[in-house]
């Protein structure tokens, strides 16, 4: 019996290795533009994704460029608008597959004047890259038989966890992923408004203490609107008292006021 078991993980092994290799090879870069239904605007900010999970953002120009494997299909999605699945070794043109979605010109403008919401773009985020948020490292397993199959090992997971490219960069990506929800949810607090209601600062001190006294994630998302607001007002006073002794040189970040985190 373990033999048998060392035997299917060897093939597993030198399986995955050889899909890896293949995989690799056979990488492409699909770029384009995305365009409203009309094809007279450019879309920014589309989900652009592939099914072996990499994702992207179309540009302020609509542009948008995505490694994949041959085998991959990507799709688009824009303000909770998702298409068909595009598979790859359909495409004709890799360097220029444009796509134009299906929304009205007429309703971009609402779009572009009305205030950003955090929490809906977060939520959109979030569904965006639900594949990508919701993704583990795979582990072991051992079937319980409850499929009529019998008790064994799970030969998917086995695969899966010998995947080890394919695990890294869905890792790394959500990773990224999380560090850009994290920093847009200070940038919705800490924001010049209220910066500049508080300490009565203007440009360019205003753009220099942004800067420099960047809360972290941590405090912003656990203080108090009392507390938050008495963190800027002590972080005015010193950066006036530094201000007074030196102009500044560069910006650069300072949390000396800000409670550890760790």
């Amino acid at each position: 019996m373990h033999r048998y078991v060392i035997k299917i993980l060897v093939l597993v092994i030198l399986f995955t290795a050889a899909m890896s290799n293949h995989s690799l090879l056979a990488q492409v870069v699909i770029k384009g533009t995305v365009y409203n239904i009309t094809k007279t605007h450019p879309l920014e900010a589309v989900s652009v994704m592939s099914t072996s999970g990499r994702g992207t953002l179309t540009d302020s120009n609509g542009n948008y460029s995505i490694v994949v494997s041959e085998r991959d299909s990507i799709s688009f999605s824009y303000l909770g608008r998702p298409t068909t699945k595009f598979a790859v070794n359909s495409i004709l043109s890799y360097p220029s597959f444009d796509v134009a979605l299906h929304v009205d010109p007429i309703n971009l403008k609402p779009i572009l004047v009305a205030p950003r919401s955090y929490h809906l773009d977060s939520l959109q985020n979030r569904k965006d890259y639900a594949k990508v948020f919701d993704y583990q490292k795979p582990k072991f397993k051992i079937t319980d038989g409850s499929e009529g199959l019998g008790a064994g090992f799970d030969l998917d997971a086995i695969i899966s966890m010998f995947q080890f490219k394919k695990n890294r960069r869905m890792l790394a990506f959500q990773k990224r992923l999380i560090l850009e929800e994290q920093d847009k949810f200070v940038d919705h607090r800490f924001t010049p408004y209220l910066v500049k209601k508080i300490t009565h600062m203007s440009s360019p001190d205003l753009d220099s203490f942004m800067v420099k006294f960047r809360p972290s994630y941590n405090f912003t998302r656990t203080s108090s609107d009392y507390d938050f607001e008495t963190y800027i007002k002590l972080a005015a006073k010193d950066y006036e008292s530094r201000r007074r002794i030196a102009p500044p040189v560069e910006l650069k970040k300072e949390n000396s006021l800000i409670p550890d985190q760790k």
